[in-house]
């Protein structure tokens, strides 16, 4: 034992013994001005530090050793460290002829920080954010460290239960334009249906991409149709990947939420196991290609508060599921003139989530005062005694496979930069049942099935031309076409998943309670198809096609050195729809070194996804806690065209900012934006239309339909907001201090709900108050976020503070569902053990809390809260061992 304790002391010392101080100035090669918080890393170790604000430096190397200096906009350095003492850092910005530049949204002028954009930019360091807390996928980062960001994990939810839908500042999930290394980046296959934020909408599935795989994400909170073209009317997100090269990073993560008392089986559950490594490769003297890989084991959690009198769900809360994913990012200089770069991964997940409880036993209700059900409680219709005596929760699965590839060249032309590249992307989502049936085989029902699913491909090839020009003070000018083409399908599923055999059934029989003679026999039929989620049928099944070609310009002119003017103008022409025009104006003044002021002016668009176009299915609902099957049918339907339901069109937008940033002092930084983004002719998934409808209840019956809901360009919307960040840094005593205050206030408005000329009258349905308190739901009305990190020496301490507004639902008796704000407190404490293993540990919801609790008769989740603020597990307990060489 003796011995141990030596060598590991031995260990830990080792390092210290060697080491040197070097210590410096940071400034830019320019100006001469001191940079703050730039990343000085030892390559190979945990060993690093920023840069205070004075722009000084000090940290301990051996020699030769090798100094990582990087800043977000300007060239990363690598500097052999040969003595100690003093070595001061230049760092050159990114300029636009430069093909190692770093990408940056809101501007296609390299070296353009964001706090000079003339739009609100956040840069997250993925690196740092996983430090501070047990969140394992990009997900939940994002919804912890990004005010403007919501994801909540959902239950009951369908396709949902297997990929979070997010949303930026409160619109829609597929109103989010994603981008990697800034190029496209294809959307998920699945459409959200049920009691999720973003029904009816498509999005991106960022789970797809470890974070062990990503430098870091740039989120442009503006809206940039007219600068990268459809989705990017809330904003865009471009994820940027790793070039780290002879390096070995990694991490072997541990979390487990304590359920307490709201899990009737066990107080600890949702464990979850995740590994990753990362390395860097050089290629020859000028490339590299970087590789990540990736696994993610996560257990379901289930959360059923004590003494709840009613009981939808036995099973209520956060799937399982098994991620993997292998990443790449690359690039090589084939001369002095041309880079050759490529990027690019394959994710496969396995998930597993329970559905609504099917009870072995339903009532039978009294018909009137003098005819009662012989035997009041019966089989239930939806199960079978034979297979299930005591009822059944049945499964939801998902095996979901995502893939992409993006292959382009650099080429410097004269003053032109040009960048030529192609990407494709595909998502597959196939369905499958288990500990379920086909209550209409009756006992002879298989208990798991195939259920098809649907894919989503696209390939995007562009070709971009830069270039600047001495015009007053600086004058950037971006152009470029790029052609794009989309792919959908529906794959059906296996008969029995689908179909109704009718044989099963059951027969209630009456009496007269004073002559005890039967008086009616009522025959009800089970219903076809897997209970949890009803396959989808052959003739669902389709393969449908869009192309695309977009064409624009963008410009940036320096008029002075204070006063900076954008501009942008797309076109794009779709084969399904036609043609869009959309334009961007965006300035920003430079009051004084502490003080700049911005704004922006924009048109926007949305092209409806193929998978509100095409997607059609049979489902079954839960409505106040009652089953219920509906068609959904789609846009080009005979069902659609005889109600009246007109083509899918465009979304339109107008977004207006104004904003300022103020540097009061060199450590002490506050940005505040102001927001207004207009949406026209939003695409929303209607209320239910039953067969006894007054005006199309007729059309219904005659297509054999018994209720059908659809998808249309329906509302018009206002969203207004704030966002407000508070950043300071300073160094007290022998450590550092970084400390932040991020906050989005919003609110989003529902100006007009937009029937057709058939159904005008029918807004209730249409698009009911309830469906517009869900789409209100999209984000709390606030949404605050402190963060305090303290590091000395080995050791860091973070401490956050979440506040999530209030959010307010409709129950389907239209009663309120009030979420009153929460405070949510996560602690972690990091160390590093030597040079090059790091441990953190933690808590998150420290406090242990949880949404208000709701009547669970009139949530959308069937559970006793639906997921509308933080999620609704608990507080977690977290274990990070990190390493790198």
């Amino acid at each position: 034992m003796n011995r141990i304790f030596l060598f590991t002391i031995l260990l830990l010392s080792s390092f210290a013994m060697n080491a040197q101080t070097i210590s410096g100035h940071v400034q830019d090669a320019a100006t001469k001005e001191a940079l703050i918080g730039v990343t000085i890393q030892i390559k190979g170790t945990n060993i690093g530090t920023k840069s205070d604000d004075a722009g000084n430096y000090t940290v301990k190397a051996k020699p030769n050793e090798t100094m990582l200096v990087s800043y977000v906009g300007y060239v990363k350095k690598e500097i052999r460290i040969e003595s100690a003492g003093a070595l001061n850092i230049e760092l050159e910005k990114n300029e636009n002829n430069s093909l190692k530049s770093v990408t940056v949204v809101g501007s296609r002028k390299s070296g353009r920080t964001n706090t000079e954009s003339p739009v609100p930019i956040d840069v997250i360091d993925i690196g740092n954010v996983t430090k501070q807390s047990g969140k394992m996928d990009v997900n939940q980062l994002l919804q912890m460290a990004a005010p403007s960001f919501n994801a909540n994990k959902q239950s009951g939810s369908d396709g949902a239960d297997h990929i979070d839908p997010a949303s930026l500042r409160g619109l829609g999930p597929d109103q989010t334009l994603v981008l990697i290394n800034g190029k496209r980046r294809h959307q998920s296959s699945l459409i959200n249906l049920f009691g999720t934020r973003g029904r009816g909408n498509t999005g991106t599935d960022l789970n797809t991409i470890p974070a062990a795989a990503i430098e870091r994400i740039e989120i442009l909170r503006d809206g940039s149709s007219a600068q990268y073209g459809s989705d990017a009317i809330a904003g865009v997100m471009n994820i940027v990947l790793k070039k780290n090269t002879q390096e070995l990073t990694g991490n072997i993560n541990y979390g487990v939420y304590d359920a307490g008392d709201n899990n009737p089986s066990k107080k600890y559950d949702g464990q979850s196991v995740q590994a990753n490594l990362n390395y860097g490769f050089k290629l020859g003297k000028d490339g590299f290609i970087n590789l990540t890989g990736d696994i993610l084991s996560s257990a379901k959690t289930n959360r059923i508060p004590p003494n709840n009198t009613i009981t939808y769900r036995n099973q209520f809360g956060d799937g399982s599921s098994v991620n993997g994913s292998l990443w790449l990012n690359g690039g090589k200089d084939l001369s002095k003139n041309t880079t050759l770069y490529f990027f690019g991964g394959y994710n496969s997940r396995f998930s597993d989530a329970y559905a609504w409880s099917r009870t072995g036993t339903v009532s039978v209700d009294d018909k009137n005062d003098s005819i009662i059900a012989k035997n009041p409680v019966v089989t239930n219709e939806r199960s079978n005694a034979a297979l299930y005596p005591n009822g059944f929760d049945p499964k939801i699965q998902a095996k979901i496979k995502d893939m992409s590839l993006s292959v382009g060249l650099k080429h410097k032309a004269g003053n032109w930069m040009l960048d030529l590249n192609n990407t494709y992307g595909q998502n597959k989502f196939h369905y499958y049942n288990a500990n379920t049936l086909n209550a209409s085989m009756g006992a002879s029902s298989p208990t798991e099935f195939d259920a098809g699913g649907f894919g989503f491909a696209q390939n995007t090839s562009s070709l971009n031309a830069t270039r600047g020009f001495n015009v007053l003070k600086g004058l950037n000018f971006s152009a470029g076409v790029e052609f794009r083409l989309d792919q959908y399908d529906i794959v059906a599923g296996e008969e029995g998943s689908w179909k109704n055999y009718l044989q099963n059934f059951r027969v209630d029989t009456f009496i007269n309670k004073n002559t005890s003679s039967i008086v009616e026999l009522d025959t009800v039929y089970s219903p076809g198809g897997a209970q949890g989620f009803p396959g989808f049928q052959p003739k669902s099944a389709l393969k449908s096609t869009r192309s695309n070609l977009g064409a624009f310009v963008d410009a940036e002119l320096d008029v002075t050195k204070q006063w900076l003017v954008g501009a942008a103008i797309r076109f794009e022409n779709y084969s399904d729809f036609g043609k869009t025009l959309n334009g961007k104006l965006a300035t920003r003044y430079r009051i004084s070194d502490q003080i700049n002021i911005r704004a922006s002016v924009s048109s926007g668009f949305r092209a409806p996804s193929l998978q509100q176009i095409y997607f059609n299915t049979i489902y079954t609902n839960f409505e106040g806690g009652q089953p219920i099957e509906i068609q959904l049918a789609n846009n080009s339907s005979t069902l659609a065209t005889k109600v009246g339901m007109p083509t899918l069109k465009q979304e339109k937008s107008f977004n207006y900012s104004v904003g300022l940033t103020i540097k009061p002092m060199k450590a002490f930084t506050i940005t505040a934006d102001a927001y207004m983004v207009q949406v026209k002719d939003r695409i929303i998934l209607t209320g239910t239309f039953y067969n006894d409808d007054n005006v199309i209840g007729a059309d219904l019956v005659a297509l054999n339909v018994g209720a059908a809901n659809f998808f249309t360009n329906a509302v018009n919307t206002t969203n207004q907001g704030l966002d407000i960040i508070l950043t300071y840094n300073k160094k007290i005593g022998k450590g550092r201090l970084t400390t932040s205050l991020a906050s989005n206030f919003n609110k989003l408005v529902v100006d007009k709900v937009n029937t057709t000329s058939k159904l005008a009258g029918k807004e209730d349905v249409y698009f009911s108050n309830r469906e517009k308190a869900f789409l209100i739901a999209s984000a709390p009305k606030s949404k605050l976020n402190f963060t305090a990190t303290y590091e000395i020496n080995s050791l860091s301490v973070t401490y956050r503070l979440v506040r999530y507004g209030e959010v307010i639902l409709l129950g389907y008796d239209d009663k309120q569902q009030i979420y009153t704000p929460k405070l949510v407190s996560d602690i972690a404490i990091g160390y590093s053990i030597n040079k090059h293993i790091g441990l953190n540990v933690g808590v998150d919801n420290l406090l242990n809390a949880y949404p208000d609790k709701q009547d669970i008769e009139n949530t959308e989740s069937g559970g006793a809260w639906d997921p509308v603020q933080m999620n609704f597990n608990g507080r977690r307990y977290f274990a990070r061992l990190g390493f790198r060489f």
